[in-house]
Formats: C-alpha cells, structure tokens, sequence
C-alpha cells in the first residue's frame, strides 16, 4: 500500500478569506489575491516569505503564477494548477508538503477563488455533443452535478432505505451550525418541515439538498512543523491524507456512469491509507468536516470512511449524533450547503480554527483531532489534522 507518509511534519500556519456572496462585484484575481495576502498575514508573514502557490479550478479561476505576481512576491519557484473539481480541496495541500519536502519550496500558498455565482457557474460550457462518453449521458439528462448526483442518492435509497427525513436532519443541522458563522450565506433557521416543503430541484433532491451558489475565496498556508512553531499561530498539524478513487475514476461527472456501484463514492478507496498514514481510525476523531455539495455525500463518505457499516449511513445521522453537542460533530461552519461553496477548501479554513480555538461562539470544547474531506463521486481527498 502506497501512502502519504509525512505525519506531523507539516502544519498549517496561516488562512485567509474574503466574504462569502451572491455578487463580489470583484475580478476573480482580485478575490484570490485578498484571502492569499489575508492567510500570509495570519501566520505572520509578508509576500516576501511565501515562494510556492497551488490551486486548482475547473476553467474558473486564475493561474497561481497570476496570483504570485500581483502579489508582489519575489521568487515563486513553485506553481501548479490542478484542472480538478472539489475533490481537489485536500490533495493541493498535500501537494504542497510534497513540494516542501522535496526542497521546491518552503512557505506554499494553497488557494481557490471563484465567482461561482456572478460569474462562471461551476459545471457551465461544457460540450454537449454526441461523442465521447457524453453520448451516453446527455439524451437521458445527466447534464448537471445535481442530475448526475441524484442517481447516487437514488441508489442508495434503493438499496437501503435512505429517507428525505434523514437527509433534512443533515441540511437542518448544518443550517443550525451557520446561525453562529459571521461567514455564512444563509443564517435562518430551518425545520424539517421547511426541509420537506422546500422546492423539488431533480428528483430526490430539494433545494435544501443543494450546496450554495458562491462568490469567494480561501487561503491555506503551508509550512514546516519546525518553521511553523517560530510563526504567529498555533500549528494545525497534518498528520496523515489521502487522494484516490480506483481504477474508475474517469472525469467525475460524466465518467460516473463508469462507476460499478452507485451507492458509494470514492471513500472507501482511500480509507485503508488515510488512516494508516495517520496512525489513527474513525473513533479518534472529535469532529469532522466534510464535503457536502450534497446531503447525500455526507452519507457515504461516512460509511466509506468506517464512521458506520455500508448502508447505515442514514440511521447514523439521526438523534443529534452529528450536531455541535453530539459524538461527532459534522460542519461545524455550516457547510458547503450553508456557509458557502468555494469548492470544498472552507472546510479546511474551519477546521483549523475550531483546532486553534478561534471559532468564537461555535467553538468546540476539548477537540484534538478533526478529518477533512473533499469529494463526492469517484474521486476525493482527505486530511487527518491535530492541534
């Protein structure tokens, strides 16, 4: 078994956003540059200091090398651009330990900027015509991320039972947790009723099922566990992570119909490495963030991972299990369904705040360990970090 094996040798030092809207009324650059210049400043930095920049986008975002130049920094000796989707969310930062490792860099900026909802829709130009394996989809409708992700929900209920009730109390919980999130996009409130009588979008999903439309973007600075102690804020350590799928894994949305078993995702493929490179397992967990451009993904990655046996997933999320106060503590900004969807990296941007206890009223008490995810179909990524 090939894994990542650089436990605790990195950290996360610095991170950075800007606010999270319909309209920025901003270039894209713009925006990548503020949330970069805001996470080199948090741990302490200048421009100076930084010498590496990943980021990943799907034909909506700018080249690291843009960033690094209206920036003003000196010597970036390191910039990769990922064509990837959320998935990508965690491997950037993994990315980045690998490129310090190897003495490309040593301080590397990982970031994602969108106009997501003024701008380039994600999903949005592409090909349509009948050739490669998008005539096999496009006739039946499986155009869009939430046509195609329906079917996976759909399957899962079949194959075990999976209710709307039990994805309500995902879209209400993570609801709930955004109340107390300056950040968010959507603080009201919603019950399971609001849940239950919200619009039908593609059968079983309603519009609360459905991660936010969103201008933004987050930054995440990566360093040396050594270099990082000397830095402004406590180090949020690495400790293990994962990027995978199988030998199926294709282009995500169309190549999903590929996909041998559409009641689970890429998570089961990664577990077996990411809790090895991480010398720990699901019950060392305090609290996780994971990706849920739908509620549906939040189900299966929670079996794929080995928080509950396949096809429990369901039953697993009743009774407050995943609330603030509950055994496992699920997005705790409010998710991508409520916080806002820059394409999965906010989940890392929280989970280093609730480790350095700098969430303020949603903080968590006596947490340790959190797991990040990203992804939702045939391919993902995913972190184990400690403060």
């Amino acid at each position: 078994m090939v894994m990542w094996s650089l436990r605790d040798k990195y950290a996360i030092a610095g991170i950075g956003w800007t606010d999270f809207s319909k309209k920025s009324g901003k270039t894209v650059q713009s925006l990548a540059s503020e949330a970069c210049l805001r996470a080199i400043e948090d741990a302490g930095l200048t421009v100076d200091d930084i010498d590496g920049f990943v980021s990943y986008n799907f034909n909506d975002s700018v080249p690291s090398m843009a960033v690094a130049t209206e920036l003003g920094v000196p010597k970036a000796g390191y910039a990769v651009d990922f064509l990837s989707g959320g998935n990508a969310a965690n491997l950037i930062t993994l990315t980045a330990t690998a490129a310090i490792e190897a003495g490309l860099a040593k301080n590397v900026i990982c970031f994602r900027a969108m106009n997501g909802r003024s701008g380039f829709r994600l999903g949005g130009g592409r090909d349509m015509a009948a050739h490669g394996i998008t005539q096999y989809t496009a006739p039946f409708g499986w155009i869009t991320y939430p046509q195609a992700m329906a079917m996976w929900c759909r399957r899962h209920m079949i194959d075990f039972g999976t209710t709307p009730e039990q994805l309500g109390e995902i879209a209400v919980t993570f609801r709930q947790n955004a109340i107390k999130n300056e950040r968010a996009m959507q603080r009201e409130p919603i019950t399971m009723d609001d849940y239950l009588n919200s619009k039908k979008i593609v059968d079983p999903f309603r519009m609360l099922d459905i991660c936010l439309e969103t201008d933004g973007a987050c930054a995440v600075l990566i360093t040396s566990a050594d270099r990082a102690k000397d830095m402004k804020q406590k180090p949020v350590y690495i400790s293990g992570g994962a990027y995978g799928g199988g030998p199926n894994q294709g282009e995500d949305l169309f190549d999903a119909i590929r996909w041998p078993d559409h009641s689970s995702n890429y998570a089961a493929y990664i577990a077996d490495e990411l809790w090895a490179s991480a010398g720990m397992g699901p019950n060392d967990i305090d609290f996780a963030q994971i990706y849920d451009c739908f509620t549906y993904s939040i189900i299966m990655q929670l079996e794929g991972l080995g928080f509950c046996k396949k096809g429990e997933g369901g039953p697993f999320v009743e009774g407050g299990r995943i609330a603030m106060d509950g055994e496992l503590p699920l997005n705790t900004a409010g998710g991508l369904l409520s916080e806002g969807y820059i394409h999965g990296l906010n989940h890392v941007i929280e989970a280093t705040q609730q480790l350095r206890g700098q969430a303020g009223d949603r903080q968590l008490k006596d947490i340790e360990t959190c797991l990040t995810t990203a992804g939702a179909m045939t391919c993902g990524s995913a972190m184990v970090l400690r403060n």
